[in-house]
């Protein structure tokens, strides 16, 4: 009696060759770029009251904690009074709260960060030689502060941080940002 012998696709080379081929074309489609497609949508009313003075940072980059820490210090937010009446107050809340990040921002003290810039994701995707920044990038007069997103990311103010879109200022040449992070 003779073994009936069966095609073992696995080991095909010539099927083996264009599994590999068709992995390797979809990669780039699949590479990570960091842009994240779980952007909250940008809320008028947060935009309206918080991108009044600066830009109005994702609410992903910092966990409800640290959203609730922000705004319970409104009244002394970073040495200015950015108070609100109950209703915008409970507008904003409810929206970082809705969209606020997953991940713990706490400090190492246990206690809630305040600022994006503080975080470990935004340490690490801002150190020197990262995207062409350089260890004094942050304090040169073209970007002023590592806070002022818009001098380098040129769709802050739309939401968007794409990588594609990172313009870090040549030094010199100053980037002339609105308050809500637009380049003019």
């Amino acid at each position: 009696m003779q073994a009936k012998t069966t095609r073992d696709s696995r080991r095909n080379p010539v099927r083996l060759a264009l599994f590999a081929a068709a992995l390797a074309l979809g990669a780039p489609a699949m590479a990570d770029d960091d842009d994240d497609n779980r952007r909250a949508p940008m809320s008028p009313a947060y935009v309206e009251e918080c991108g009044a003075c600066h830009v109005a940072f994702p609410p992903e980059l910092l966990s409800r904690r640290s959203w609730n820490a922000v705004v319970d210090g409104l009244a002394e937010h970073f040495g200015t009074d950015a108070s609100l009446d109950a209703q915008a107050l409970a507008t904003v809340r409810d929206y970082l709260d809705a969209y606020a990040g997953r991940r713990s921002t706490d400090g190492a003290n246990g206690k809630p960060l305040l600022r994006i810039t503080d975080t470990r994701w935004f340490q690490r995707e801002h150190r020197a030689g990262e995207h062409g920044l350089r260890a004094d990038t942050f304090k040169r007069a073209e970007v002023g502060s590592a806070a002022n997103c818009g001098a380098c990311h040129r769709g802050a103010a739309d939401g968007s941080y794409a990588e594609r879109e990172i313009r870090v200022p040549a030094p010199g040449v100053r980037a002339n940002i609105t308050a809500q992070g637009r380049t003019q």
